[in-house]
Order: C-alpha cells, then sequence, then structure tokens
C-alpha cells in the first residue's frame, strides 16, 4: 500500500489555553488551497461552560492560514452555536471553495442530550472569512459533507455521510440544480427518501462503519475521496483507519478503485492518548504539487499531517491484477473457479441486501448474462437483485435497488423476526417469455412460485412480472425449482425437489391451482447411501439442450458434514425422465474460504448457467453469502458423463 509518512513536526495543530474556545481540543483539520494561500478550519473545544442550562464543553469552528500548508498562524474563531439548530455545538468542519466562494459544511447539534435527531448539518457561506451566512442544511440525522470544487455535468455535487447515528452510515452523493437546494428541506426530503440510489458502497462488513473524511479532489483518473473506515465498529476492539476512493468523473457513484487495507491506523503516542484514545479520522486534503496533504486528528484533541505521493496512491487504486479461471485442487477434469471470486458480495448499506448475496440465477439475453441473486435484508426478507456482465465474469452493472420483492401473502412475512420472502430462483428463456421459478416462504411452509416477464420488457429493465402464483401442493416442503427451456412432446416440463429427492412434471399449461398442483408420483433420481450425494438432492440449475441429451446440474449434500457439492445429470432429449448418465463423483465441492466459511459453511449451490460458446458458466452461492462464477468445458463435462451410457 502507498507510503503516507507523518510530520516530524505533528501535530501542527493544537489546544491553545490562551484562548477559552479552543483551550481543551483543536483537532480535525480541513484545508483548502488557492493560490499560494492555505486556509485552515477545524473543529475546536471548550472547557465546560453553561449553555441552556447544562454544563458543556462546546465546539466551534475555528480558522487560520499559512503559506505552506504546515505552518498555521493567526487563529481565531470563525463559526459558533448561535442558532437553535446549532445550539449545542458546531463540530468537524468541510471546506470546499466552488466559484468564488467557500462553503464550510459542519456538523449542527441542536439537543442535549445527544441523539441521532439532533446531529445534522450546517453550513456557513463566505467569500472573505469575515462574514459568514449561515443555513441549517439536512433535516434527518448526517454528518461529514463537502462539495466537489467542480460542479458535475453543470449541476453542484456534495458528498455527505447519512445515518452516522442509525448505522449503517452510507457516504451518499446529491446533486443541486442551484445553490439554495443545498438547505432545502423539501429538496432533502424527496432525495432522502430514495437514498439507496445514492450510496457510494463502501463498507466490507455490517459491524464496520464509515464516514467521509476530506472534500474530494480532482485528479487525472478521477475524484480522489479520502474517508474514515471504522472496523469493528460495534466493539471494544475498533480500529480506526484511513483509507481512500477513487470515483469517476462524470458519474462520482461508480467506484473506480479503492483501497482495502487502512493507509493509517493510529501508531504515534499523540494518536494513542488524548481525550478520545486510539483515534487517527480524516478530515481534509490538498494537493501540493505531487504530494498529497493528509491532514487527520488525532485521539479526538491535535490536528496532525501525512504526506503521500499522489501519482502512487492513484495507481494503487487502478491497479487491478487480472483475474484466471483456476483448476480444483481436489477433482479432476471439474469446474474451474474465477481467482477473483467472490464476484458479488453484500453491500451492507443497502438495507435490502444487508445481510448476504447469494444463489444467484442467470439468463443470457442481449449479448450479456444476466444475473438475479437472493438478498437477505436486516430483517431476514429475501428479494432479488440484479447485476449483468458482458463477458460472464466482470459485474458491468447493478442495480441499487431489487427487482423482485415479496408481493403476494405466500411470501411476505407472517411474524416479526421469521425469515421470508422469495428465494433461490431459476430463470428459463422461452420464446419471448422468461420464466421465473423460486421458494416463496411466508415463514411457515416453503413452496414453489412461478411468475414471468417479457424478454423485452427484462432487457431494457422494466421490471413488469407478472403475478406470481404457487405451483406445488400447499402443505408440503417444496424447492429448487425449474422449467425445460422447450416444450417436449407439446408439454412442459418442470423440475422439483420433495422429500429429498429430484422429481419431473409435465404439465399441458401453466395454469395451477385449485388442486392442480406439482405432483409426487415421477421421481426423476434419489440420493444414493454410498456415494457423495447421500443425503439429499436439489436441482441447480435449468438444463442445457446438447446433442447428447439434457444436461442437468444439480447440488447434492453429503454426510457427514452437510456438506453441499454438484453434479450433473444427462436426460433423454425425447423422454426427459429417462436418466442416461449421473455422475459417479462431483464436479464441485467447497474448496475456498468463501465457500468454507459464511452463513452456513461447506456449501457451493448454483443456481444459474449460461452456455458462452463452448463453455458453461455457473452462477453459484458460496457459504449463502456471496456469489461466485466458476467455467468448464461442455465437451469435458460431457465426456465425463458418456461413458457411463
Amino acid at each position: 500500500m502507498t507510503q503516507f509518512q507523518r510530520l516530524k513536526e505533528n501535530p501542527i495543530l493544537k489546544p491553545n489555553k490562551n484562548n477559552k474556545w479552543e483551550e481543551c481540543a483543536a483537532f480535525n483539520p480541513c484545508v483548502v488551497k488557492d493560490g499560494d494561500n492555505f486556509h485552515l478550519t477545524y473543529r475546536a473545544l471548550s472547557k465546560k461552560k453553561k449553555q441552556q442550562k447544562e454544563n458543556l464543553q462546546i465546539s466551534s469552528v475555528g480558522y487560520a492560514e499559512s503559506n505552506d500548508g504546515i505552518n498555521f498562524k493567526n487563529h481565531r474563531q470563525l463559526i459558533k452555536p448561535e442558532h437553535d439548530w446549532e445550539l449545542f455545538g458546531c463540530e468537524d468542519p468541510r471546506i470546499t471553495k466552488l466559484d468564488d466562494k467557500y462553503y464550510i459544511f459542519y456538523t449542527a447539534l441542536s439537543k442535549y442530550p445527544f441523539c441521532a435527531d439532533g446531529i445534522k448539518i450546517g453550513v456557513g457561506i463566505t467569500k472573505d472569512f469575515k462574514t459568514i451566512e449561515k443555513h441549517p442544511v439536512t433535516p434527518f440525522n448526517s454528518k461529514a459533507m463537502a462539495l466537489f470544487p467542480k460542479k458535475i455535468n453543470g449541476k453542484i455535487t456534495g458528498i455527505l455521510t447519512t445515518d452516522t447515528d442509525h448505522p449503517p452510515s452510507k457516504i451518499s452523493i446529491i446533486s443541486f440544480d442551484k445553490e439554495s437546494d443545498i438547505w432545502n428541506p423539501v429538496y432533502w426530503t424527496k432525495w432522502y427518501s430514495s437514498l439507496d440510489l445514492h450510496v457510494v458502497p463502501l463498507l466490507r462488513s455490517r459491524n464496520d462503519h464509515v464516514e467521509l473524511g476530506a472534500p474530494p479532489i480532482k485528479t487525472y483518473r478521477g475524484w480522489l475521496v479520502i474517508y474514515s473506515y471504522i472496523q469493528n465498529y460495534f466493539s471494544n476492539n475498533k480500529v480506526f483507519g484511513i483509507e481512500a476512493v477513487l470515483l469517476d468523473l462524470e458519474n462520482p457513484l461508480k467506484v473506480i478503485g479503492r483501497t482495502t487495507k487502512p493507509l493509517i491506523v493510529p501508531k504515534e503516542q499523540y494518536e494513542l492518548k488524548g481525550d478520545v484514545p486510539n483515534i487517527t479520522f480524516p478530515s481534509g486534503a490538498v494537493l501540493n504539487g505531487d504530494d498529497l496533504y493528509m491532514y487527520y486528528g488525532a485521539a479526538d484533541t491535535t490536528g496532525c499531517v501525512a504526506i503521500g505521493n499522489i501519482y502512487d496512491l492513484i495507481n494503487k487504486l487502478t491497479y487491478s491484477e487480472k483475474g484466471k479461471f483456476i483448476l480444483s485442487k481436489k477433482i479432476k477434469n471439474s469446474f474451474q473457479r474465477y481467482s477473483k471470486n467472490p464476484i458479488i458480495e453484500q453491500r451492507p448499506e443497502l438495507s435490502w441486501e444487508a445481510k448476504a448475496v447469494f444463489n444467484p440465477a442467470a439468463v443470457y439475453a442481449d449479448e450479456k448474462v444476466h444475473i438475479l441473486y437472493r438478498a437477505v435484508s436486516s430483517d431476514d426478507t429475501s428479494q432479488f437483485g440484479y447485476a449483468s456482465s458482458k463477458d460472464g465474469i466482470h459485474i458491468d452493472e447493478r442495480l441499487t435497488e431489487p427487482v423482485y420483492v415479496p408481493r403476494e401473502k405466500f411470501e411476505k412475512k407472517y411474524k416479526p423476526g421469521s425469515w421470508s420472502g422469495c428465494e433461490d430462483a431459476r430463470l428459463t428463456r422461452m420464446g419471448d417469455e422468461i420464466y421465473i421459478l423460486y421458494t416463496a416462504y411466508n415463514g411457515r411452509v416453503p413452496r414453489v412460485a412461478l411468475s414471468s416477464i417479457k424478454v423485452s420488457d427484462f432487457i431494457i429493465k422494466k421490471w413488469k412480472w407478472k403475478k406470481p402464483i404457487l405451483i406445488s401442493p400447499p402443505g408440503k416442503d417444496d424447492k429448487d425449482a425449474c422449467i425445460f427451456p422447450e416444450k417436449i412432446n407439446n408439454k412442459y416440463v418442470i423440475i422439483h425437489r420433495l422429500h429429498h429427492n429430484i422429481y419431473i412434471d409435465f404439465v399441458d399449461d401453466l395454469n395451477f391451482g385449485e388442486d392442480k398442483w406439482l405432483n409426487d408420483k415421477n421421481i426423476l433420481i434419489t440420493p444414493r447411501k454410498d456415494k457423495w450425494d447421500n443425503l439429499k438432492i436439489g436441482v441447480s440449475c435449468t438444463p442445457i439442450k446438447t446433442l447428447k441429451g439434457w444436461l442437468l446440474l444439480y447440488h447434492g449434500v453429503s454426510a457427514p458434514g452437510a456438506i453441499y457439492k454438484v453434479g450433473a445429470l444427462l436426460l433423454d432429449l425425447q423422454n426427459p425422465q429417462k436418466v442416461l448418465a449421473r455422475d459417479e463423483i462431483p464436479l464441485m465441492e467447497p474448496e475456498m474460504d468463501y465457500e468454507k466459511n459464511g452463513d452456513v459453511p461447506n456449501v457451493v449451490f448454483p443456481c444459474g448457467n449460461v452456455l458462452i460458446k463452448d463453455e458453461i458458466f455457473i452462477y453459484y452461492g458460496g457459504g449463502d453469502k456471496v456469489v461466485g462464477v466458476a467455467k468448464i468445458k461442455l465437451d469435458t463435462l460431457l465426456d465425463k458423463l458418456i461413458p457411463m451410457l
């Protein structure tokens, strides 16, 4: 990782006992460079004093100036509590120059005892650091806001941290048509109502916390944003790190590259000891030639600087090791995993997929692979998210809202605290329709549900799904269903799982209900007591038509250990109830950490496959937590099965 060197002069900002307003602490500095001048704003903390009948330390915003960005002079109080909306403190300023004005955003505390509803954002606007125009900004809990120093696509653009005290926190992007929108509560309320659309996903774990550090810096590769990443935030073992992300110049919601480890963590005595020990908290950054000056608060007491080379940092953020497909260490002539798996992971900031993303369905259309993955929300509700890939490997697009949610009573949560929703979809394209079969679960008995959508609507992401219907019988645990991609002998063919067996059904139409359900008469295969699939089995993916027969992947669970593995069947083209061949050994079993460890350990669980040229790509859940991709040559797989004919 890029090396940032702390200044030997640190701390460059200290409390001053001669100024009552900053005699206890002076920290979280933010600097803007204007020509040869460096303007510093920072959080200053007084001794306890009477404030609205309370005896409190009060934060205000200090100001100083410099010609080198390190040695600052002429310290004075710039912004202090004056109005009801900031009465109990003005904290942690971020300063940006846009056109001829300086915008200083800060955390405004309006209530005591401190609570989320009283922690919001205010702004002070000035041209000369003498006259300040102040406004309350956000009508909801938030902190740490700054403007981009240039308009983006003709709009004033801001970046802020929402829900800092209603975790998970979210670093988000907002655009304004005019300056007055910055403090327009109606504008903000509308924006917040669709917050998921504006989040830059940076959290790696639900146990962590993010907060904007420095105002964005424009570089030749993108907008550089320094931010705070706090590991283990809800424990007594917090690690306050400083990280960086590079955002697209035209679309700052798009992440070009990011750190995965801290640039700095507490190490020096002035970071380890203070009013709040063990803190390095980024609050500002400026470019000075090729050097990036990174300003941060140390132990909530002093302000410091670390310096690194901007080109080294950008190269680290944009470098990506080329992925490759790797052979299994356990099974010969089997699926090869992509070395950069998982290709899809949870975004903890988004409540609908906060816990896990896994068990993806897939369909090929419009020269790309479309993936519908199962996402588990913070309240254990499953729904489907969408991602797509042009090459079947790299995710080119991923939506920030679910594309299929529980709509009917049979899949909505009947009891708070229970699992529910739409689980483990399989997609099949037939003509101009895409059919989706999935497990519908309301917390009682899981059943198979069916819906569909026009291919044309699916491709342009108009999610006009037909009303879902149940197709499996009431009172029976039925899962893992898919429909063949074409009729056989003028009948629809459906595979599903009952009683730990895989069943096959032939139906004239897809009108179910009123005692017309999938049945339990036609067993396709059962678990084998002496093989790798001895406990239970279920279909994995939609069948693929080959010259030798229908190729059907399925999962088998082995005991001891309840280990999920993947195997294959070859079914007769005209009579798919006839099994031509079945794997004696699995094609895939848990090997990687993300498969062995997760919400459910030792799981590889494909729900989607596509044939691209002569290769089968499977999309699978690892450990009931993440999504991976693997591939195998079609001929290689058929060669394993054909000798069994």
